[in-house]
């Protein structure tokens, strides 16, 4: 009896922990990325298990190539989309058939849904995209609270919003004109810094396990 007793008062302890804060078995450091907006920031972590668009987008924010670019497409209640280095000129009509000369093959995980904050590549339709290879640069963020499943499989999902999901809200509600671009340039800057896992883990609620934000 005295027995099951402590094992309550231990359940009971470990309910009032955050997830976030329970001692997750994680070593070593991540890239933390950092996108800058006029609406604020919004940091992500990117996800080991689709290499090549890890290291892409890496690599792009590294060199600087994103920097300037706009969210150039934007849904209230779907997702925002930026990453076109066509959105740095002065003709609004080019913007998102830009790209950096290259796609990367897909790296769709079952694994890894569209849920809300979900950072996914774009990518050409179907019809002539048949083996659903990704934009070399263009990205999205979901925004759906709810998450937009109906997605899932189908785009290669590469990254996880862990902070800043209100600035992606914001963004996604600034007004708009044709083709659901901004009527004012929402530009951004990235950059990206080396933070302890643990450090992120404990910060941002986030579960390296799961690749995934726990509820608070």
């Amino acid at each position: 009896m005295k027995l099951l007793k402590n094992l309550v008062v231990a359940a009971g302890i470990m309910a009032l922990v955050p997830l976030g804060a329970m001692a997750q078995k994680v070593k070593g450091k991540d890239q933390l990325v950092t996108i800058e907006t006029p609406q604020g920031e919004i940091k992500l972590v990117l996800f080991n298990d689709t290499p090549k668009h890890r290291d892409n987008f890496l690599k792009l924010a590294k060199e600087g190539f994103y920097d300037g670019t706009t969210f150039h497409r934007v849904i209230d209640g779907f997702m925002i989309q930026g990453g076109d280095p066509n959105t740095k000129d002065d003709n609004p009509n080019n913007d998102g058939s830009g790209n950096p000369g290259y796609t990367i093959p897909a790296e769709i995980n079952p694994q890894h849904k569209h849920v809300r904050g979900a950072v996914a590549a774009a990518r050409m339709g179907d019809q002539v995209n048949p083996e659903r290879a990704s934009s070399g640069s263009q990205f999205y963020i979901v925004e759906n609270h709810d998450g937009t499943p109906i997605l899932d499989e189908a785009y290669t999902v590469f990254g996880q919003v862990v902070d800043g999901l209100d600035v992606v809200d914001k963004i996604a509600e600034v007004p708009k004109g044709g083709r659901d671009r901004p009527l004012s340039d929402i530009k951004m800057k990235v950059k990206v810094e080396n933070v302890k896992k643990k450090k992120i883990a404990k910060k941002y609620n986030y579960d390296y396990t799961t690749q995934s934000l726990q509820k608070k």
